[in-house]
């Protein structure tokens, strides 16, 4: 006679985690997974693959560029620096002509140091051979170049006003130059002195005391310009000394007890 079944109790089954796969499921899993993933891989190749490696190409072909730009570049402005420093030794032998023209075709083609610079040695070769009306108009140049820095623009357009000053309406000046006459500019010497100068030719007295005093004590100027504008600050009646001993020791002229 048969017997008959009984339910088993899941409380019979031993512990842990119902329906867990055994070790050989585990493996023909991974297995499973893993060729999934291969069929990705070659499906997305497939998909992509050319345009992957055009991207790749491309980046290679861009640090080939930039390589290839840069080696150039680099060989360039040497090239460009052995034509300055020529045209440098031009000066020093006092051709200034033949300095001239070495540095013409950087003015013209050269990258904008290149060109600053060269504009700058043909100013100052155009001034020794007498031709200052030349010499503002490379100094001009410079000053209205964008694209040179701006420091070197400053200086430029200082060098412009300095080279026909006595040429100049007194308020030319100061609007040209008030700008950089200002302390703290690096320029505040240089600028500020002809500003004050273009101040007392307009007969503005005031004005050109206080920057000759302004000038004169900023210890960061040269001695000799603190005590040109110490002058003449005194002379318009303004006290540019703040240390009357210090200055006189300064000056080796100090009356001791």
């Amino acid at each position: 006679m048969a017997r008959t079944p009984t339910n088993s109790s899941k409380d019979e089954q031993p512990d842990g985690p119902q329906n867990a796969p055994s070790r050989e499921d585990e493996i023909l899993m991974r297995e499973i997974d893993e060729a999934v993933r291969q069929d990705d891989t070659v499906q997305f190749f497939q998909k992509y693959g050319v345009a992957l490696g055009s991207g790749v190409a491309l980046i290679l072909a861009g640090m080939f560029g930039y390589w290839w730009w840069d080696r150039t570049s680099e060989a360039a402005l040497e090239a460009e620096s052995e034509v300055v420093v020529s045209a440098l030794d031009s000066v020093e032998a006092t051709d200034f002509a033949g300095a001239e023209e070495k540095v013409a075709e950087l003015v013209d083609e050269g990258s904008i140091g290149a060109r600053t610079v060269s504009r700058f040695l043909q100013a100052g070769a155009a001034l020794e051979q007498g031709e200052s009306d030349r010499a503002v108009e490379l100094y001009a140049a410079v000053a209205a170049d964008t694209d040179a820095p701006q420091a070197l623009r400053d200086l430029a357009l200082i060098r412009e006003v300095s080279t026909n000053f006595d040429d100049r309406e007194p308020q030319d000046v100061i609007s040209k130059l008030e700008g950089l006459a200002v302390p703290g500019n690096a320029y505040f010497g240089s600028a500020g002195e002809l500003v004050a100068i273009a101040h007392l030719e307009a007969g503005n007295r005031e004005e050109a005391g206080a920057l000759f005093s302004a000038i004169s004590q900023d210890e960061s100027m040269p001695d000799t310009l603190r005590n040109r504008t110490r002058q003449m600050a005194g002379l318009l009646g303004v006290d540019a000394i703040e240390d009357v001993e210090e200055l006189l020791e300064q000056q080796g002229t100090r009356v001791r007890n």
